[in-house]
């Protein structure tokens, strides 16, 4: 179950004795239960100090912070607890061999494309026009396990996303069409909703990578790089298409995000306004505590635990006891 809290107005945070409040401009106090929250999530102006980062240290709880426009600038992240040398070292080994390096690399493009694909066809069968892209995506998913290269594999994962993306246009009602996708800045509703899901995407993984002994620097897809949790890029790919692509599927198809009326648009680019934050981090947030009955474990089974379940599953591969197979959606 998600146990995530978000922060989207201005205030302070303060602790006293064993407990968080969140100090509103208005001088209203909203207690926080921090013993049943995995990660805060920050988006207003917020004040806290150095009492409050020792508390979240205390309770292992992360803090993901992000900027004026909602897109993610970085994270307090506690000590580890579940430090492993053991497994660090076997992280960095199957980095370094090519041998074992590609395989797990190509096994998160795979599962990325199948749960795109998934999308897809869903959407097909429900008069979206989709035909063009299911067959370019179709024809690029046989090069993948034939790339000797992670850099061959970023190729075709970034070509069949671009085709992806093509059909947004026949899934999503737009009262202006998409014409490709643009990152820095979102220049259109859809993509400033893509940008600041995917950075929601990426700090759901890297919490839950914190809860395991993986190291999150450390990654097989993304190069791993100064400054960044590269590992959270890897897992991200698996579940954007079936947590941030449904979100903005369902939220302009039922009317609920409205150009008009949830974005902005400055010389900076397109982005989501105050209210169009909180309505896509509700349905994010929904859609983390949702279930599903979970096929090989006999039991229902949050989104939010799909995404440990991963990080488990890549352990049990670097450390030799089963051979990793990224997640697929079936639904």
């Amino acid at each position: 179950m998600s146990r995530n809290y978000y922060i989207s107005q201005a205030g302070r945070l303060r602790r006293k004795d064993n407990t968080i409040y969140l100090e509103k401009e208005d001088q209203s106090r909203v207690p926080i239960p921090i013993e049943d929250v995995d990660a805060f999530y920050l988006y207003g102006e917020l004040d806290l100090n150095t009492r409050i980062l020792n508390f979240m240290a205390q309770k292992q709880v992360p803090i993901h912070i992000f900027n004026y426009y909602g897109y993610y600038s970085g994270t307090y992240y506690p000590r580890e607890y579940l430090n492993s040398g053991f497994l660090t070292v076997k992280q960095v080994q199957h980095y370094e061999r090519k041998s074992k390096r590609l395989p797990i690399a190509r096994e998160f493009v795979s599962a990325a494309v199948a749960n795109i694909l998934r999308n897809l066809r869903y959407r097909a069968n429900r008069n979206s026009d989709c035909s063009e892209q299911l067959s370019i995506i179709e024809a690029i998913k046989t090069e993948i396990a034939h790339a000797q290269r992670v850099d061959e594999l970023m190729g075709y994962e970034g070509n069949i996303r671009e085709t992806y993306y093509r059909a947004f246009n026949a899934i999503i009602n737009l009262q202006t069409p998409f014409e490709k996708r643009v990152r820095q800045p979102p220049d259109n509703p859809i993509n400033a909703a893509i940008s600041f899901g995917n950075s929601l995407m990426y700090t759901a993984c890297l919490t839950e990578i914190y809860r395991t002994q993986l190291n999150p620097t450390i990654s097989f897809l993304h190069e791993p790089g100064e400054r960044r949790f590269s590992l959270s890029l890897d897992l991200a790919e698996i579940f954007k298409p079936i947590l941030i692509d449904r979100v903005i599927f369902r939220l302009f198809n039922r009317g609920q995000l409205k150009e008009a009326k949830h974005f902005e648009t400055e010389m900076e680019g397109c982005y989501l306004n105050e209210r169009g934050r909180r309505l896509f981090l509700q349905a994010f947030d929904d859609q983390l505590k949702q279930t599903i009955d979970h096929r090989k474990l006999n039991r229902k089974v949050s989104y939010q635990r799909l995404i440990r379940l991963e990080c488990y599953k890549l352990i049990k591969h670097l450390t030799g006891m089963e051979t990793y197979q990224a997640f697929r959606a079936w639904w």
